[in-house]
């Protein structure tokens, strides 16, 4: 591919985008009774801080069900589209590739990812959609777009997608690939949610923080665990020691917890090292 249009999708589901999307949900589900509950659930609220809260414009921040909605919804509006309508009518080949509300097209040539990119807003506002302005953006992407950028002194660039930055590079053979990374903001949310939950829990018992971390860092590796994002798991890995350290510091009535005193703790009470837990083979996704 030579292009990619990055997109993110806002929604306002008013009445009436409701109503079309009983109307999807109607051509493969013919049970009255089902068709009536799901009507049900879409106006139905939710209790925040002990308190009901309806919401008027949309199916409800936190409903289990909302996700699933939202996936019955843009698999008619842009998957089935795309497939349909839109690719037919390039010059090019182009794919799609879809989680939630987040999707990138690809493009073979720029010509048809920008016919795309004008037609696409009237598509959804047609469907009470809009495109985030900041986070829609068409960039090239591919073997061609690694050399151009070197060739005018420039770094390729990259897009954001699932929580990866995904870049241009080359592989050791010198065959192109795709390196991804660990986004910035994911990477600063990571840390901000251990850091409070450190702060909040540094008067347990050292060995249950243990646990509990390693819990953490287990979940974040095995998301996280690509082959190109070595480096990034060990920084955050490294993050998360310094922050436990100073907690666990604070509760020493102001003697400082020093790093000698810390490597005994960790020999005894060691914290799970980066590892990567998806292979090139396994990685999940060959688009």
């Amino acid at each position: 591919m030579g292009w990619v249009l990055e997109i993110d999708i806002r929604s306002y589901f008013d009445k009436i985008v409701r109503a079309i999307l009983v109307e999807m949900m109607e051509k493969r589900v013919t049970d009255g009774s089902i068709l009536r509950l799901i009507g049900k659930w879409i106006q139905v609220g939710v209790i925040e801080e002990g308190k009901l809260l309806v919401s008027e414009t949309g199916t409800g921040q936190g409903q289990p069900i909302s996700p699933l909605l939202a996936n019955i919804y843009l698999h008619y509006v842009l998957d089935e589209w795309f497939e349909e309508v839109v690719k037919p009518r390039l010059k090019g080949e182009a794919y799609e590739i879809r989680f939630a509300d987040d999707a990138i097209l690809c493009f073979q040539h720029r010509e048809d990812a920008e016919k795309v990119l004008r037609v696409l807003p009237k598509r959804f506002e047609k469907y009470g959609l809009t495109l985030h302005p900041e986070k829609t953006r068409l960039i090239e992407f591919g073997r061609s777009a690694v050399g151009n950028a070197r060739r005018q002194g420039k770094k390729p660039e990259t897009f954001a997608f699932l929580g990866f930055t995904h870049m241009g590079a080359r592989s050791r053979k010198g065959r192109f690939t795709v390196h991804v990374t660990t986004l910035a903001e994911r990477f600063r949310r990571g840390l901000k949610a251990i850091a409070d939950w450190c702060k909040q829990h540094r008067h347990d018992p050292v060995n249950e923080q243990q646990k509990m971390l390693n819990a953490k860092l287990r979940g974040h590796y095995q998301y996280y665990g690509r082959p190109t994002n070595y480096r990034s798991l060990w920084r955050f890995y490294r993050k998360i020691r310094r922050i436990w350290r100073m907690w666990l510091s604070r509760r020493t009535r102001g003697r400082t917890l020093t790093w000698e005193r810390f490597a005994e703790i960790l020999r005894q009470y060691p914290l799970l090292q980066p590892r990567i837990t998806h292979s090139w083979a396994g990685a999940g996704s060959h688009a």
